[in-house]
């Protein structure tokens, strides 16, 4: 299977006369300077880059069906997410269905995120949500779904993708199925 993300304005679409696979709802981006290679303790600003993703993509969290998250398997990037998804989300962060592509692709670093919305695209268009493998002894602070081990079918129009950079650079995609919200 290949895949190529291309991102083009719905007059291009039209012109060319063909139909999108998803769409690109809104985006949230923070940046907070922490520390160079450690997120920020409280979470606040992945946060904040996840509440303005959906605010962008006037999105409730309620609908959100899947989350790709950053997800880099240590414990510390791993504890400070859950607890940005948590703040950002309350008790909704409970019931979406998360996972984490790096732990079958490893850290792409700069090539992450245009796969982890590829990816995205993907569960949209299959139903599917991605399996975490190898996640079989979860830290009891990252009590959120975390889709261990396999791959689960279910409806999905609507994800989010966070990536958080060294620096703390964050920024959160939402993308939804081409004829969601129509």
């Amino acid at each position: 299977m290949r895949q190529v993300l291309v991102l083009e304005s719905e007059g291009h679409l039209k012109a060319r006369g063909v139909e999108a696979l998803a769409e690109l709802r809104g985006y949230g981006a923070t940046s907070d300077a922490h520390h160079l290679t450690e997120p920020n303790p409280t979470g606040q600003s992945a946060a904040n880059a996840i509440m303005l993703a959906l605010d962008a993509a006037s999105v409730d969290v309620s609908e959100v069906d899947y989350l790709n998250a950053h997800g880099t398997s240590t414990p510390l990037n791993d504890w400070q997410e859950t607890k940005a998804i948590k703040l950002a989300m309350g008790e909704e962060a409970y019931r979406v269905p998360i996972s984490s592509s790096k732990s079958m692709t490893g850290h792409l670093l700069g090539a992450g995120g245009a796969l982890e919305a590829a990816l995205c695209v993907r569960a949209i268009q299959d139903d599917v949500i991605p399996p975490t493998i190898n996640l079989v002894d979860p830290d009891p602070e990252c009590d959120l779904d975390y889709t261990p081990l396999n791959a689960r079918r279910s409806s999905i129009s609507v994800t989010m993708s966070n990536s958080f950079g060294f620096g703390g650079h964050n920024s959160v995609l939402v993308i939804t199925d081409a004829s969601w919200a129509d």
